[in-house]
């Protein structure tokens, strides 16, 4: 993983995220809208509480391989209480299903995000 090798580089990319989905929702409002709408609706605390919503989404973001999903939902997690032991484990579930490219992105770009947006220990 190159692009976010530097420190800062995971608040950057949260912000070119949240900056193309804001332009994405200009160009075409109403499925923008629609979008969040759901998306709020999936993350609401029900049965399952945000964390682990949070985590779970965190989980599958690692199996798709999607970084920049990655890097929103271990900020998710983090911003919902979860602790660097909580992250791990769900990186170590991601893998069973993903095997080694699944592991390496957990032990990179979600890595790197724990240290950037900080972590509870325990």
């Amino acid at each position: 993983m190159t692009q976010y090798n530097e420190s800062g580089n995971m608040q950057n990319a949260l912000k070119q995220y949240k900056e193309g989905l804001g332009t994405f929702e200009q160009k075409m409002p109403m499925m923008g809208r629609k979008f969040n709408e759901f998306t709020e609706q999936c993350f609401e605390a029900n049965s399952l509480t945000e964390k682990e919503k949070q985590l779970i989404a965190l989980g599958i973001s690692i199996h798709a391989q999607d970084e920049y999903c990655m890097i929103y939902h271990t900020k998710g997690c983090i911003d919902q209480g979860a602790t660097e032991e909580n992250i791990l484990e769900t990186v170590s579930v991601a893998a069973a299903f993903g095997g080694g490219a699944a592991l390496s992105q957990g032990v990179t770009v979600v890595q790197q995000c724990i240290q950037e947006f900080g972590s509870t220990t325990h």
